[in-house]
């Protein structure tokens, strides 16, 4: 059994205790819906003064995207060094090793340089990741995701279609993901999970049936871990029923009620939705005192505020209406 797969040792509610009471000494910081909408009814230049109250680097100057990624990076960091070693931290920088493993499969594909497109919030280091997935040793690459990298490049040799391998390393994430936080020990934790996996299989299952797809393809896009079984969905699409009924006792039942509705046109209110069932899952962990929970939503508070941020001022520097990117915008933690 490799490192990777050994199980976590379980933390007590109580090794939590400083972390939980340093992040909700933090909490005042995050971007609430308040500074939103002020950053909305400003200038681009009051909208970056409100981010550095944040904690951000003025993303004038250093760039938007170095920006936002700095801060990732940083607050991963921090967190990590002070939260048990439990693994929570880890789970949040997974995402960004597949991140890193799909640009530097299809930079490959089309003899690109990935390097302006890597994040540093990663397990492994994207230098890293890139010599292993030349080389093909793994050194101190997660294997799984290695392996994943390699299926895509495989895929795409074949099919030239950057799809299929963006779809093989999504899949690969979500095992990984699913079976990491299972060893975590957390419920709160697997909890999030499988709504993140239902999240997903929802909006594949609305854009399948968009797309005039099949089961076979729907199938082929569906991920690991959810709570709705995979065959029920796609035949759900096969016999073109409504998806809904199958999320009646889910959070996602509104979200699924606007996916059936939602033939033709804008997906906008139906993405909030999806995206808003998961803010509210970890805003639950605000009635909690100390425990993993904290570090939990305090980093899904975290990529929130980095993805409002980003809509917010890029929107406002595209001349966007306010109204325009207020509409897009995602619930924040509060």
């Amino acid at each position: 059994m490799t490192e990777q797969k050994k199980k976590v040792k379980a933390c007590k509610d109580t090794d939590y205790l400083f972390i939980s009471a340093y992040l909700r000494a933090k909490e005042p910081q995050l971007l609430t819906a308040e500074k939103a909408g002020r950053m909305l009814g400003s200038s681009v230049q009051e909208a970056a003064r409100i981010l550095e109250s944040c904690g951000y680097a003025d993303v004038l100057a250093a760039g938007l995207d170095k920006a936002l990624n700095d801060r990732r990076a940083a607050v991963f960091s921090e967190v990590e060094a002070l939260a048990p070693k439990d693994g929570v931290v880890s789970l949040f920088r997974m995402r960004y090793d597949y991140h890193n493993a799909k640009t530097i499969v299809k930079a490959e594909a089309v003899g690109a340089d990935p390097a302006s497109l890597l994040s540093g919030a990663g397990r492994a280091d994207a230098q890293a990741l890139k010599t292993a997935y030349e080389t093909g040793e793994a050194g101190s690459v997660p294997q799984a995701v290695l392996t994943a990298m390699q299926a895509a490049r495989d895929a795409l040799s074949r099919s030239a279609d950057p799809q299929l391998a963006d779809l093989i390393l999504d899949r690969a994430y979500f095992a990984e993901y699913h079976e990491q936080a299972a060893q975590v020990g957390s419920t709160f934790l697997m909890g999030y999970a499988q709504l993140q996996a239902d999240s997903a299989n929802l909006r594949a299952a609305v854009r399948a049936r968009r797309m005039h797809k099949d089961a076979a393809f729907l199938k082929s896009v569906l991920v690991p871990g959810g709570s709705i079984p995979e065959e029920a969905v796609c035949q759900a699409l096969a016999q073109d029923e409504p998806f809904a009924p199958l999320f009646a006792n889910s959070a996602l039942f509104a979200a699924a009620q606007a996916g059936d509705e939602s033939q033709s046109g804008s997906l906008t209110a139906f993405e909030r939705l999806c995206d808003n069932t998961l803010t509210a899952y970890f805003a639950k962990a605000k009635s909690v005192v100390f425990g993993e929970q904290v570090v939990i939503a305090y980093l899904c508070a975290l990529e929130n505020e980095i993805a409002a941020a980003r809509m917010i001022v890029s929107g406002l520097q595209a001349g966007l209406p306010a109204d325009t990117i207020r509409a897009r915008l995602r619930d924040l933690y509060q």
